[in-house]
């Protein structure tokens, strides 16, 4: 079995307590190199159904569509993988001013969508920072404003010891690098994000980010849901897909425990191998999976637009309304007011058009205050 050293030991304090915490070597491993052989053909399957993906959702009339709803579902599975207990539905609600039971979870999803949005702008404008420390930490400080975390230093470079796993420093699981080393490790992974002359493919290298950016574990909390963004945010900077549209946490909160165990496997045995191939792996079944997916919402949306366009009588505000649906999938009648500068009863008038037809139906069975779904997509994207 092959084995190299990923890192060294080296001796830090927690409160008074001497414990030896892990410091990875330089990407991209060495000593030996990477053996590429084993991921190669796994490599070009997942470039190939990454391709495939961006295909298919050109098919649709809308790649808008498809990104209010995956970008979302990518915040969720994230943040769920840290414990967050909010749904899909909840965010919905969320954007269409439905009111929500747990605000402090629905909270911890937006900010993520937010901190995504940033750097996704910042790489998308000329004037724009690239992937860097300054930009991880600015998007860092809006995943953590105002929620659990939110009083870790938000945004700044941990200065103090932490550790994964364990009641104690000394019985945890993982002791990341100490506080003074964090600089040069990030300074090293930015450098090798930059890298142009390396000659591993792109998503090798993405996988190697992810990983050694959860080894550093530079901030005291938010590290895996801002590694995972990295994924995001690379996949489309580095033109793997021209839209964020899977949602890789999907399968690494499906494979929870693997995920985990291959992490550590680079730590304590050097094994970056089994973790590309794994990380491989997700990008394929998440791909295939997107792709499902976005043919089944399209066949629910080309299936209902039949039915409206059978119904002479069915005006042009219902049509607006039904176009709007897979970006607004739960609204109220004020919600649509709003949407299309309407008056109440025109509004109300066009949603119950769409709810006679059984596109729509309505959730709460009041005869005030009453909110909406387009149930059948929804159930897709659940």
């Amino acid at each position: 079995m092959l084995f190299r050293s990923s890192g060294q030991f080296v001796t830090s304090s927690v409160a008074s307590t001497s414990v030896n915490a892990f410091v990875p070597y330089k990407l991209p491993p060495d000593n030996p190199p990477l053996d590429t052989a084993k991921f190669s053909d796994l490599n070009r399957a997942a470039e190939l159904s990454l391709a495939r993906l961006s295909g298919v959702a050109g098919l649709v009339p809308s790649v808008n569509w498809l990104l209010y709803s995956a970008i979302r579902k990518e915040a969720l599975l994230t943040s769920q993988i840290e414990g967050t207990q909010a749904s899909l539905t909840d965010l919905f609600d969320n954007d269409a001013g439905i009111r929500v039971q747990n605000t402090a979870d629905v909270e911890e999803v937006s900010n993520y969508l937010a901190a995504f949005h940033l750097v996704q702008d910042h790489l998308r404008s000329f004037n724009g920072l690239p992937i860097s420390n300054r930009l991880i930490c600015d998007a860092h400080r809006l995943l953590m404003n105002g929620v659990r975390g939110g009083s870790k230093q938000p945004g700044e470079i941990r200065q103090s010891q932490n550790w994964i796993g364990g009641t104690r420093p000394e019985t945890a699981i993982f002791v990341p690098p100490p506080p003074n080393l964090l600089q040069n490790l990030l300074s090293d992974l930015e450098r090798f994000i930059h890298q142009e002359s390396s000659s591993l493919p792109p998503l090798v290298k993405i996988a190697l980010i992810h990983a050694q950016f959860e080894t550093i574990h530079p901030f005291l909390d938010g590290n895996g849901r801002m590694g995972r963004l990295l994924i995001a945010a690379l996949l489309e900077d580095w033109k793997l897909l021209p839209e964020p549209l899977i949602y890789l946490s999907g399968y690494l909160k499906a494979n929870q425990m693997e995920y985990y165990r291959h992490l550590s496997l680079i730590r304590t045995e050097g094994n970056w191998e089994s973790w590309i191939e794994f990380f491989l792996k997700g990008v394929i079944e998440s791909s295939i999976e997107s792709e499902k997916t976005i043919g089944a919402l399209a066949k629910i949306v080309s299936e209902d637009k039949r039915k409206l366009l059978e119904v002479n009588s069915v005006n042009n505000l219902s049509f607006r309304l039904f176009e709007m649906l897979p970006m607004m999938p739960r609204f109220t009648i004020e919600h649509v007011r709003e949407k299309l500068s309407t008056t109440f009863p025109t509004a109300n008038a066009a949603v119950k058009t769409l709810e006679e037809m059984n596109i729509v139906v309505e959730t709460t069975h009041q005869k005030k205050n009453r909110c909406f779904s387009y149930q059948r997509y929804i159930q897709v994207l659940n």
